[in-house]
């Protein structure tokens, strides 16, 4: 168990390595650089070289890459192209208000993702399945923003319960941001819940079309004890993965939830930097990304091996 730990855990390094070099290529790659952001109709002649010389963007590209990736290593993201404002704390803020959004998300979403997942699977195709999976289609089928647009129209305007967008600050304390970010989570809550229903619905299905479980049924068990005690821990299962990826997506893929609500997270910070032609920042947040995305799938398929002995068997007997 802990030598597939390892080999997880490494293989999670290897890939973060070469996705800090697909980011770095890919930043170098494009039209210009920090100094010609900063500079913008000045970047030319002495003043771009004397810019490039004090930001040590004449070095070769080996060079400045390893000393970048040294500096994230030791969390140091370097600073904005301004040269202003270090974007560790910059990004600390917004990673943060992330998470703020997140936690709202999930500490709703997860629960009613499992209670109609779990309801529709053992109700195929009769009403509650019927009702339960067409709104999932729906909600998965609807554009982010014709979602958000529809619910500051009704809610905010219509009702004036909620504000419709957030003009909270990045750095102000997480409870001001309440109850500007209602709308916000509730979108990413309709989504997630779509997503993570339909697989535990699939999963319920098979589970309670397994063998052990037709088993149990003619032994006379009882129908909800077959349900909690043998379909149920089985089923949960495969949803680990998509809840991991359901929680990496939350944190950095929520860009036009963020920009539709003006909300001052990850998402949004990288729309402004690229609007900005901010390249470190936006080096510096695709990275944080990037590796939240390894990470959770890592913690993922840990705990997925931790939580499956039939799992763990069958990788043994392969080893």
């Amino acid at each position: 168990m802990l030598g597939m730990i390892a080999r997880r855990f490494a293989l999670g390094l290897v890939t973060v390595w070469l996705v800090s070099v697909i980011i770095f290529l890919g930043v170098e790659a494009l039209p210009g650089d920090a100094c010609t952001a900063i500079l913008e109709r000045d970047a030319h002649g002495e003043a771009l070289a004397a810019c490039r010389d004090a930001m040590g963007l004449d070095t070769p590209a080996l060079a400045r890459y390893a000393e970048w990736a040294a500096g994230v290593v030791q969390g140091d993201l370097g600073m904005s192209a301004g040269g202003q404002e270090s974007i560790a704390q910059m990004v600390g803020y917004r990673v943060r208000n992330s998470l703020l959004l997140a936690a709202g998300a999930l500490a709703v979403g997860i629960p009613l993702a499992i209670s109609l997942g779990v309801a529709a699977g053992l109700n195929r195709d009769r009403w509650p399945d019927l009702l339960f999976s067409t709104g999932a289609i729906l909600a998965m089928t609807i554009p982010e923003f014709v979602a958000a647009t529809v619910l500051i129209l009704v809610f905010a305007i219509w009702l004036g319960w909620v504000p419709a967008i957030v003009l909270t600050p990045a750095d102000a304390p997480p409870l001001e941001f309440f109850p500007e970010f209602i709308l916000a989570s509730t979108v990413l809550t309709m989504l997630m819940i779509a997503h993570v229903m339909r697989m535990i619905r699939a999963s319920v299905i098979d589970a309670m079309a397994s063998e052990y479980v037709q088993m149990a049924t003619l032994k006379g068990v009882p129908y909800w004890r077959i349900v909690f005690r043998h379909a149920l821990p089985n089923a949960l299962l495969p949803a680990i993965n998509v809840i991991a990826l359901t929680v990496a997506w939350l944190l950095g893929g929520v860009v036009v939830v963020e920009v539709v609500f003006n909300y001052p997270g990850l998402g949004r910070l990288l729309v402004d930097a690229i609007s900005d032609r901010d390249l470190p920042v936006v080096q510096a947040v695709t990275m944080i990304v990037a590796a939240t995305y390894v990470g959770v799938n890592l913690v993922a398929d840990i705990l997925s091996l931790a939580l499956n002995p039939r799992l763990r068997s069958h990788r043994a007997r392969q080893r």
